[in-house]
């Protein structure tokens, strides 16, 4: 190994890992994440910042884990994020910051996000609090959703000496963070202690209110300073085929709610999976990693389906490369347009055709076609659709928010059409990653200072 190599994260064993739903890597020790940060050349113009969407002082704080001040590490993560534990694990960093990077030019890249999560890591082992605060100004702000995008917008906001009240639909904070990503990418006890730091901060959270039910827009905005919606986009996309209401035919959303939030996998579950005997998940992006994987932990012989090459799969590299490692078969160039069902409406398989590649489109994206003549039948008692998600907009009920063409809520930077009202995340912009997220909740939350002063 020389200095262009990066130290590579140590992770569990696939053919161990691929049976249980405890964490795949198992994070620097700390000769490990020293040795990484001594490669960071310390750029008098540091591209990796400019290539972070929240901006973290990416040099600052690398050098603090050299002189092994983890507090004062913790502390140059702070000014820019509150969730620098659940970045560290599921944020691009190979497409952000670590693409800017220059020691990439002629090797390997700094280990950013493994770094970052290094130094969170010890921060909650430690204890330590944030020392990024204002004292309270008396100002009271409401957020809609416990999402990246709300606890990014709270902990800005109570920083700057604001009162932050929470509401959250679901029994548990986190939105997708909870719901979504699997235990084995993201330990939800990660999750709740970065829901801790928040409210150390002075944050509070109110569980279980439905916001456009129990509580209308209307009435948060008479009785805060400011609003901000961060509702995300919960609501599952299908393929409109024959079959799609079968009993085993389920969105990736379903499966991921049912074990991440409701412990599906565990024998005593009150809603438990259906242990299938063999399973399609189709899409190629990492909701559909997340969905396959898990499966696979269920003891189901767990395939993806995707209608475009290995290249054009949108998952991030790592998250392909260790569901093949851990026995996912993937099943590219395929496409179903029909689901096959018995007489009971129980899932038997499904008609594919095969697909081939055409010439980039405008997006730059390569197109696919059906091939003629190519329809064959798969069997499996399971399919899983990973194709995306919508935004739900039941706590704007009874409000006249403006709502976009693309049923997103319209924004003007993160203000919304209403007065004191802001939005931002996957409500705005559509299903995007957990990063951009929190860059609007930040974005919102500076905006918002703004008016109030």
């Amino acid at each position: 190994m020389n200095g262009n190599d990066k130290i590579k994260m140590r992770t569990q064993d696939p053919n161990k890992r691929n049976k249980n739903f405890d964490e795949v890597e198992l994070g620097y020790s700390e000769e490990e994440a020293t040795k990484e940060a001594e490669r960071c050349l310390h750029c008098k113009v540091p591209k990796c910042v400019e290539g972070c969407p929240v901006n973290i002082m990416i040099p600052d704080f690398i050098a603090a884990i050299k002189e092994h001040n983890i507090k004062k590490a913790y502390d140059i993560l702070s000014e820019s994020t509150s969730l620098p534990a659940v970045c560290g694990r599921v944020c691009p960093q190979e497409k952000q910051c670590e693409a800017k990077c220059i020691r990439g030019i002629k090797g390997d890249s700094i280990a950013i996000g493994s770094l970052e999560r290094y130094v969170a890591d010890e921060a909650i082992k430690n204890n330590f609090t944030s020392s990024v605060m204002s004292k309270a100004n008396g100002k009271k702000v409401a957020i809609i959703g416990s999402g990246p995008s709300g606890l990014s917008c709270a902990g800005d906001l109570a920083k700057a000496g604001y009162k932050v009240v929470i509401y959250e639909v679901l029994h548990k904070a986190g939105g997708v963070l909870t719901y979504g990503i699997p235990e084995f990418r993201l330990p939800k006890k990660i999750v709740e202690e970065q829901i801790n730091s928040l409210k150390k901060l002075g944050v509070e959270i109110n569980l279980n209110v439905p916001v456009g039910n129990a509580i209308t827009l209307d009435e948060l905005q008479k009785e805060n300073d400011a609003v901000f919606i961060g509702t995300g986009a919960g609501l599952p996309k299908f393929m409109g085929i024959e079959g799609e209401d079968a009993s085993g035919v389920f969105s990736a959303n379903e499966i991921l709610t049912r074990i991440n939030l409701m412990g599906g996998y565990q024998k005593d579950s009150k809603t438990p999976i259906k242990h299938a005997k063999k399973a399609y998940v189709i899409g190629g992006g990492n909701v559909a990693m997340d969905a396959v994987r898990s499966l696979k932990r269920l003891g189901i012989e767990a395939h993806i389906m995707y209608r475009r090459g290995e290249e054009e799969l949108p998952a991030r590299k790592m998250e392909v490369e260790h569901a093949k490692e851990e026995g996912i078969q993937f099943d590219l160039l395929k496409n179903p347009i029909k689901i096959l069902v018995d007489d009971d409406n129980n899932v038997t398989g499904m008609e594919v055709v095969d697909m081939e590649l055409s010439e980039p489109g405008e997006d730059g994206r390569r197109n696919v076609n059906a091939i003629k003549g190519s329809n064959h039948n798969v069997e499996c008692d399971m399919v899983v659709m990973a194709l995306g998600t919508g935004p739900n907009h039941e706590a704007l009920k009874e409000s006249n928010i403006k709502i976009t063409d693309r049923n997103l809520i319209y924004v003007d930077g993160t203000k919304t059409s209403l007065d004191n009202v802001f939005a931002g995340g996957d409500a705005v912009t559509g299903a995007a990653t957990v990063i951009l997220a929190m860059e609007a909740g930040k974005k919102a939350a500076k905006e918002i200072i703004t008016m109030l002063n």
